[in-house]
């Protein structure tokens, strides 16, 4: 289980500057408890279509900043047309889904640089709603709210999927319940435990950190 799900209880630490507590310090939480507050996970598809293709979701509390987002990366090509000298950064092609904040897509792709010199860096074609549209977009619980109200389900999960997610996560769930071991901490502030890193270096990858904080001259550093 250890290899393709991670679990984690956030410590003290320090987020924008500020001192939060550890989350066994936190109000109404019992001293001992040892609820996760961060998973990730490794899943994959069983049919022909995703054979091969991994799935690596994280998710947890206290992390450098609020962001969800969803990332396609792209397969390299077998042959790469450009010399090696003409690569200065390298980076898989990728689709990135932006659910919150700045709701948008971005396209990031190997462009070539201005000038007579054979020079590639990678680049972004961004769409965001509030860029397109001048607008701020509504908070996803007002959307939802007033689609209970319209009686509009467009937007809601079924209960097949409800119960179809519930299936896939309650081995891990029973697992980490029946496990001994105390849940490994992190510090609040950072973006999880070392097992969550190791979790991704197994495959020769590495977590991106959220486009939302690649602009932040302050972010914290992502894995």
């Amino acid at each position: 289980m250890s290899r393709l799900a991670v679990r984690g209880q956030y410590g003290a630490g320090e987020i924008a500057g500020e001192r939060v507590p550890a989350y066994r310090d936190e109000p109404g939480v019992e001293p001992g408890s040892a609820a996760e507050t961060y998973a990730a996970l490794k899943l994959q598809v069983d049919n022909w279509r995703w054979q091969d293709v991994p799935f690596y979701l994280r998710t947890g509390k206290r992390l450098p900043l609020k962001a969800s987002e969803a990332v396609i990366q792209f397969h390299p090509a077998p042959h790469l047309p450009f010399p090696p000298a003409a690569v200065e950064r390298w980076e898989p092609n990728r689709l990135i889904l932006r659910i919150q904040p700045e709701e948008g897509i971005l396209l990031r792709f190997q462009a070539k640089r201005p000038g007579p010199r054979m020079r590639l860096d990678p680049v972004d074609m961004l769409f965001t709603y509030r860029g397109a549209f001048r607008t701020q977009p509504p908070e996803a619980y007002e959307t939802l709210l007033l689609d209970v109200m319209w009686g509009d389900a467009t937007l809601f999960m079924r209960s097949d999927q409800v119960e179809l997610a519930w299936a896939l996560l309650m081995p891990v769930l029973q697992a980490w319940g029946a496990a001994r071991a105390a849940c490994p901490p992190y510090a609040a502030g950072t973006w999880g435990p070392a097992a969550a890193d190791a979790l991704l270096q197994r495959d020769g990858r590495r977590w991106l950190l959220p486009t939302i904080a690649e602009a932040a001259p302050d972010a914290p550093p992502g894995r």
